[in-house]
């Protein structure tokens, strides 16, 4: 992120942003080589046309990150790294107005999920995963559950 003498500007501008052309979610993929047989993955995600010329610089400018070309020309710009979308959502999340219950919910979770001890904190962490439909407009996610 930015250094402190414009960020708060600069945090303004990506709050905007992500309200208006981003996205907040986190995914339980099922994989059995993780310990409880889910893979726990959020992400920030950003699209622009690739006709933008402004937009690989402003994702420059945050400084984490990766960026990529979809066969459909629309630029895709991902944060998937915990550390660096608490770092993100902290930085922006004074600012939002549209996805602020969102980011909360991103922040309890990344929280959550880094004290799993067992599986019930598991479970726990999958609720929170879940009530992310809610605040996203998804039809087609199910609760998940682990079997005992």
């Amino acid at each position: 992120m930015p250094q402190q003498n414009d960020s708060s500007t600069f945090a303004v501008y990506l709050a905007g942003f992500l309200d208006g052309d981003g996205s907040i979610y986190v995914r339980a993929k099922p994989n059995s080589s993780y310990k409880y047989d889910y893979q726990v993955a959020p992400t920030i995600a950003f699209f622009q046309s690739k006709k933008s010329h402004m937009f690989p610089k402003l994702c420059e400018r945050i400084g984490f990150g990766t960026m990529r070309i979809r066969k459909d020309n629309i630029f895709e710009y991902t944060i998937s790294k915990q550390e660096e979308i608490k770092i993100f959502l902290e930085h922006v999340l004074p600012h939002l107005v549209l996805k602020q219950e969102q980011a909360k919910l991103m922040l309890r979770i990344l929280k959550t999920k880094a004290n799993v001890q067992n599986k019930d904190d598991f479970k726990k962490l999958l609720a929170l995963i879940d009530s992310f439909r809610d605040l996203n407009y998804s039809k087609k996610r199910k609760v998940r559950t682990l079997t005992p």
